[in-house]
């Protein structure tokens, strides 16, 4: 039977961004009723769009977390789209977010078992936590 080369697939693109001024999260929780914001919880507001599918946190420091998203290019577009979005309803953003991203993971079917104690040791700049 041949051997088939296994598929890497990404699960989740990590994106940090900022727009470079303070953010006034009780404003965009009056204009966009539909983000999470529990400052007595976590001290960010949870913005989600459909399209393409992910999460940003938005901090009053005008910095954002961008997760979700299937690819570098798709966290890139969810932070421009919440940035546009904002500034439709109403909210002055002067700048364009910087994004830049910040972690991918990815997941692999190698068709065996693999000894992850031995692993760790073996590879540089791994790391393993049962």
């Amino acid at each position: 039977m041949p051997q088939t080369k296994p598929m890497i697939s990404v699960v989740n693109v990590v994106a940090s961004a900022s727009v470079e001024q303070e953010m006034d999260l009780n404003e965009i929780t009056k204009t966009f009723p539909d983000v999470e914001y529990h400052p007595d919880v976590f001290p960010g507001l949870v913005y989600r769009l459909k399209t393409p599918k992910s999460a940003t946190l938005i901090f009053s420091s005008g910095k954002m977390v961008c997760t979700g998203s299937k690819s570098e290019e798709l966290a890139k577009k969810a932070v421009k789209t919440v940035v546009q979005q904002l500034r439709k309803g109403g909210i002055k953003i002067k700048k364009d977010a910087v994004v830049s991203i910040q972690n991918i993971v990815s997941s692999i079917n190698l068709g065996g078992k693999v000894n992850l104690e031995q692993a760790a040791r073996t590879l540089p700049r791994s790391m393993y936590e049962p």
